[in-house]
Parts: C-alpha cells; sequence; structure tokens
C-alpha cells in the first residue's frame, strides 16, 4: 500500500523514511510468508540505501543494459533486502510479488534466482558463492574494458558492488577468491561487509574470532572501517574512498545491528533465520515510529525518492548511447564485435579450424586433443576466457599466444608458466592457482556478466570441490565449461586419491548439466563444438592416458556425439544379439570386442555414448532406434561406478564398471586386473546371450 505518510512520520528525515521502508516492507514480506531472515534486511538498510541511491548506476527500465553496475547480495538469505529495493526503485517487481514472498511460483523465491526476477544479477543463498560471483564479474570488466575501450571511448566502464556477510567470509570459497582478488588488483570490486557479529546460530565469538580488516589487508585488499552502520555521512564517505582506490578491491566492514529496531530480538541470533512474529513485529514498528497497520505501507514521499532510480537510470543509459555511437562510428568493426559478444552470439565461422584426427591405432589421449581443439577455436571466439587450478600443463587448457590475465603493473620478466600473449586485463588465460573452489565461483561470475565465455580446468576427481559452483551453474542455466582431465583409473600411478570413481555418477545427478566424456580425438573436437554451442553449462571429460583414435572409415562419425549417443558399428546382417554400449576410454574396448565377438558367432551393436543427458534429449524415435526395446542382452562399459547404467541396459543387461576405489599402479595394469579388457567383454557379453 502507497501513501503519503502520517503526521508522525513527518518528523523523520526524507532518508530516516526510506531505509525504515526497506526495513519494514521487508519484515512484512517475511511475516506474511511466516519464512525468512528479517534480521539481515533490518541491518543492512541504512548501507544498502546509501548504496543504491547514490552511488549504484542502473535503470530499472532495462535491467539488462552493458554498462549497469552490478549488484550481488552474497548473503541471499536476506533476499527481501534485495526484493524490497527493486520493487522501490522501480524494477518490474510489482508488490502483489513482495506480498507473495516465498510462494510458489511468485517473483519473490526464498533466495534471489537469477532470471526470475528483474535485476537480480546471479543466484546466492550457499554462502561465499556470491563474493566469488563478484569477483568473476569485476574481472569480466576489466577484461571488457582492456579489450574494447579506446582512448576518449571508455563504453565499458562499471563497478562491482556487494553486501557480504560473516557467513560467506567464513565459507572457504570466498577465501579462495578474496586471494585471487588481491591478486588481480580488481579496482572496481566493492563489497560491504555486514559486519554484526551474529550468526545463524550463535553470535560470532564462538566460532570466528580472526581479525578480519586485517585478514583482507594480507590479502591485498582496501580495507576501511565504518562503526555505525546507522551513520549515513560515514558510509558515504567510504564508498567514495573505495572507488577512488584504483588499484586494490575494497571492503567496507560496516559494524551493523542485525534485526536492528525490534526491541527484544535486536542483536540476537535469533533474529536471523526466523520471522519476527506479530508481537515483535509490532513492537519494532512502535520502536522506529512506523505505521502499525496496514502492513506493507510505502510512504509516498519515499517512493519518490526511490523511484528518482528509473529517470536517473534512463538518463544514464541514454548518455551511454550517444559516447556509444561515437564509438561505432569511430571503430567500426571492433563496436560490431563489442555488440556480438554481449548479445552472446558467435562470430562466423568459429568452427572452421576444428581439427579432424586421423586414425591412429597408437592413439592420443582426448586431453590432449581438446587441447588442439581449444587452441583452434580460441583465437576465432574473442571472449572465450578461462584457465586450470593450476594444471595447465597436465589439462591442455593454455590457449597460445593470447596473453595471461593479470594486472597491468604485474612484472612478467621473472614469473614461470605464463602463456604468452602479454600479462595485463586483455589477457585471455586466467591462472586460477589451486583454487578449485573459488575458480568454479568466479567463473559462473563471468558468464553471468554477460559477454564472456568461460571455462575452467582441473582433475576430474577434485570436481567435488566445485560441484557447489556447478550445481549453480545449472540453476542459472549459467554457459560456463567445466574441463576435467585424468578421468579414471586410467592416471595411473597416482593411486585412489586421485583416481575419480563416482564422480561421473555424482555430475550426472546434477539436473541441466551436460556431461560429456568423449571416446577419441575425434570425438574431444566435436565435443568442444557443442559445448561452444550450449546455452547452458557443460561438463567436458577427457583422458590423461592416450586412446586409438577410431577409423572413420569403417566406423560412424563422430559428429554423432551431438545425439549423446549414436551406432559406432553395427552387426552385419540380421539385428544384433547384443548391444556394447561404453563411454571414453572404454570405447576401444567395445569396439575390440564386436570383432572378438563376430568371429565367435555372436552379432553385437557398438554404441557411443559419451553424454547421458544429450541422448536423453532426443526423441524416443531415435533412442529406439540406437537402443532397440527388443534387443535385451545389453552390455555397459565404464570405469566408474555402475550406478544410473541400468536405466540404459535394463533389468536383462549387465554393467563392467567399478564399485570400488582403483589402485596405484601402472593403468595397463590396472585396467587388467580390474576387468577392462577386451576378453572379460567378450566374456560377459556372451554370458548375457547364453553361449
Amino acid at each position: 500500500m502507497t501513501t503519503q505518510p502520517p503526521n508522525h512520520l513527518a518528523t523523520q528525515s526524507l532518508d530516516q523514511l526510506c531505509i525504515n521502508t526497506i526495513r519494514f516492507l521487508s519484515v512484512d514480506a517475511i511475516q506474511k510468508a511466516n519464512s525468512g531472515h528479517p534480521g539481515l534486511p533490518m541491518g543492512a538498510a541504512p548501507m544498502a540505501y546509501v548504496l543504491w541511491t547514490r552511488y549504484l548506476k542502473h535503470n530499472p527500465a532495462n535491467p539488462n543494459w552493458y554498462d549497469r553496475d552490478r549488484f550481488v547480495l552474497s548473503g541471499g538469505h536476506g533476499s527481501m533486502l534485495l526484493y524490497s529495493l527493486l520493487h522501490l526503485t522501480g524494477y518490474d517487481l510489482p508488490l502483489e510479488q513482495i506480498q507473495q514472498f516465498r510462494q510458489w511460483e511468485s517473483m519473490t523465491p526464498g533466495h534471489p534466482e537469477r532470471g526470475v526476477a528483474p535485476g537480480v544479477e546471479t543466484t546466492t543463498g550457499p554462502l561465499g558463492q556470491g563474493f566469488g560471483n563478484g569477483v568473476g564479474m569485476a574481472i569480466a570488466e576489466a577484461f571488457l574494458a582492456a579489450r574494447y575501450n579506446r582512448p576518449g571511448h571508455e563504453i565499458v566502464n562499471h563497478y562491482t558492488y556487494g553486501i557480504v556477510t560473516d557467513g560467506d567470509l567464513m565459507e572457504g570459497v570466498a577465501s579462495e577468491a578474496a586471494s585471487l582478488a588481491g591478486h588481480l588488483k580488481l579496482g572496481k570490486l566493492i563489497y560491504l561487509y555486514d559486519n554484526n557479529y551474529i550468526s545463524l546460530a550463535a553470535s560470532t565469538n564462538v566460532t570466528y574470532t580472526e581479525d578480519r580488516a586485517k585478514r583482507f589487508e594480507a590479502y591485498g585488499w582496501h580495507v576501511q572501517t565504518v562503526d555505525d552502520g546507522n551513520d549515513l555521512d560515514a558510509i558515504d564517505r567510504a564508498l567514495r574512498a573505495a572507488r577512488a582506490v584504483t588499484n586494490r578491491p575494497s571492503i567496507i566492514l560496516v559494524r551493523t545491528i542485525i534485526g536492528y529496531g525490534a526491541p527484544h530480538k535486536q542483536n540476537t541470533f535469533g533474529v536471523h533465520g526466523s520471522p519476527l512474529g506479530p508481537d515483535e513485529v509490532k513492537a519494532a514498528k512502535e520502536n522506529l515510529g512506523w505505521v502499525l497497520d496496514p502492513p506493507f505501507f510505502i510512504p509516498g514521499q519515499a517512493l519518490e525518492h526511490f523511484r528518482g532510480a528509473v529517470d536517473n537510470g534512463k538518463l544514464a543509459e541514454a548518455e551511454w548511447n550517444t559516447q556509444f555511437a561515437a564509438y561505432e562510428k569511430a571503430f567500426p568493426d571492433v563496436a560490431r564485435e563489442f555488440q556480438q559478444v554481449m548479445r552472446g552470439e558467435l562470430p562466423a565461422g568459429w568452427d572452421a579450424d576444428i581439427p579432424s584426427f586421423p586414425a591412429d591405432a597408437k592413439g592420443v589421449s582426448t586431453r590432449v586433443a581438446s587441447g588442439k581443439t581449444l587452441n583452434a577455436i580460441a583465437p576465432k571466439i574473442p571472449t572465450l576466457i578461462g584457465g586450470s587450478a593450476d594444471l595447465n600443463p597436465s589439462t591442455e587448457t593454455a590457449m597460445k599466444g593470447l596473453g595471461d590475465f593479470q594486472p597491468p603493473q604485474f612484472d612478467a620478466s621473472n614469473a614461470q608458466g605464463l602463456v604468452g600473449g602479454g600479462a595485463n586485463y586483455a589477457g585471455r588465460n586466467l591462472a586460477f592457482g589451486v583454487r578449485e573452489h573459488g575458480m568454479g565461483a568466479i567463473a559462473n561470475g563471468l558468464a553471468v556478466h554477460g559477454g564472456i565465455v568461460p571455462f575452467t580446468a582441473t582433475f576430474l576427481t577434485f570436481s567435488d570441490y566445485m560441484r557447489g559452483s556447478m550445481r549453480l551453474a545449472a540453476i542459472m542455466d549459467a554457459h560456463v565449461i567445466f574441463v576435467f582431465t585424468h578421468d579414471s583409473i586410467g592416471l595411473g600411478e597416482d593411486g585412489p586419491t586421485h583416481q575419480p570413481i563416482e564422480q561421473l555418477a555424482a555430475l550426472r545427478a546434477i539436473p541441466r548439466l551436460t556431461v560429456i566424456r568423449p571416446g577419441d580425438a575425434n570425438e574431444a573436437a566435436v565435443a568442444w563444438r557443442v559445448a561452444i554451442e550450449s546455452k547452458g553449462p557443460v561438463v567436458l571429460v577427457f583422458t590423461r592416458q592416450n586412446v586409438p583414435v577410431l577409423d572413420r572409415t569403417q566406423y560412424a562419425a563422430a559428429d554423432g556425439l551431438r545425439r549423446g549417443a549414436y551406432v559406432l558399428a553395427d552387426a552385419p546382417g540380421s539385428k544384433p544379439d547384443v548391444i556394447l554400449i561404453a563411454t571414453g576410454s572404454e570405447v576401444q574396448l567395445i569396439a575390440a570386442a564386436q570383432k572378438k565377438l563376430q568371429e565367435q558367432g555372436v552379432a553385437a551393436r557398438v554404441v557411443s555414448m559419451p553424454s547421458w543427458e544429450l541422448f536423453d534429449a532426443q526423441p524416443q524415435e531415435y533412442r529406439d532406434a540406437v537402443l532397440p526395446p527388443a534387443v535385451r542382452a545389453r552390455l555397459a562399459v565404464e570405469a566408474g561406478v555402475t550406478q544410473g547404467w541400468h536405466k540404459y541396459v535394463g533389468s536383462d543387461g549387465d554393467v563392467i564398471g567399478l564399485d570400488r576405489f582403483g589402485a596405484s599402479a601402472p593403468y595397463q595394469v590396472i585396467f587388467e586386473k580390474l576387468g577392462f579388457t577386451v576378453d572379460n567383454v567378450v566374456a560377459r557379453a556372451k554370458k548375457l546371450v547364453g553361449k
């Protein structure tokens, strides 16, 4: 409800009126839902108000304007703070949706979800992830500015702001991201830290007593402290000072009071994760001089002030459009490329140089084939950016000659391991260090910023460290390419700690995540094509060891990978007696086994199934053509857990897999000892058909 304030509100300053509007719009929504976290919106409202009304460059009428500032609410449990700000500043988020907080199919889910309400830049809630996303957004801004800006034409010039919490800073993912951000000197990254000394289950002095300011100073951040979270002038000065520091990310420790204004619950952990309750809502409104009834009251004077963001945003974008028109006239080709990448379009001919690999019985590892393919497409896709968790030589993910993303002041004279092509913000190779947690969160931020096609790389066994980020990428449908090598017991001597067994099944369990495990070099090349063309997250899984490059004059074309599974080779003549299915390095086993079975009078169809998700998306007619329902004798072969395979082999089928951990030995020995041999495939297939 919007109206003019009653007399007892008239004594409040406009600033205070607006801040209390944020507080009680949030409180009323949480109370109506009888679910939510009122403490953060009540305590953080003043600093959010200063940021959103005095500094944040945004256009509520066009939430996707390229040069808007990005805002991340990393403490996503405080989502009503963000929803209140979006509604009040004029985004297309009606009051009715505020009143439907946390309800079925509302635009205001319990934690902010990208794509549900306009103005929500990223999905947050798992603590620390939003912190990492913001680092990715700041990297994206720095790269795009370095690539596309020209003297006198700064078409990319925006900040990434965020509100972070104790829980964010406790999570390791934030530590990893903060460390890298400090090294990279991301001066347009500014975080307000809701430093209220209270977490969900206790006060922070129970678990969290380090000096946070010194910690971030050690990371290389610009650090300030505001002693009173209600001191608007102090917050304003701190933000202004942070913006003036161009060679360090900034964090402002703002001493807030969680649940501010609730007389019996403020500054207690009880106000963190539960509604105030009707009595405390009334007491808080009385304490802060607010209207008791009706709920969702919005003073007209406050709304008018907030809605100034609409005209300000339109003006800011109009000024940018004028600047861009001049830029486009001066640099038409570069301007055209910028618009194309920001729209998420691929340039014509981007795939012209994707290699094909000749048949080779000795073989090549799919990680090497991946590296050659990556280096063929990278020069054609100007904003393909990525790197590994300190594993470039192993994952084959260095983009040769395309530069290293490093701060402009970086001294490359004594730095080992640089890819080459210059070390500055225009470089496209991101060195993440041994930071898989942070790498995943940063990649998600790069993707949702827009204009960037990010990839990451590490060993498959360490995908466990990245699972939270990959799950969020899938929830957001963010286009991130996750490269994993060293994909099985084929890793060899490093042993069980490094040999992935259950990881493929775990990744396949994530909805909307496409997992691709190519069987040879040519499938690896097609897998990259699929990953680049995808609109959502893709996992590419490659071998360390060499695998034969199949002779495609004898076998079906590798382009069949696009459909997830395809008939690689069929039984001659009549229908097959048995269907052999495999992924990755095990495809060679079933291909060789088919020939032996044929010699012994068993007709076998060979199916390469690099991606369950792509196959499941095909029409039923196609799936039945590859796996005819009438052929019930089916044998799947994969060097991982058998979980999930019975979906394809059925109750009458069999799986050669690994429901145990690996071993330390040469990979050829491990494969033999654990049953991954042609002879074992032949024997198990014959058993299925009764021969």
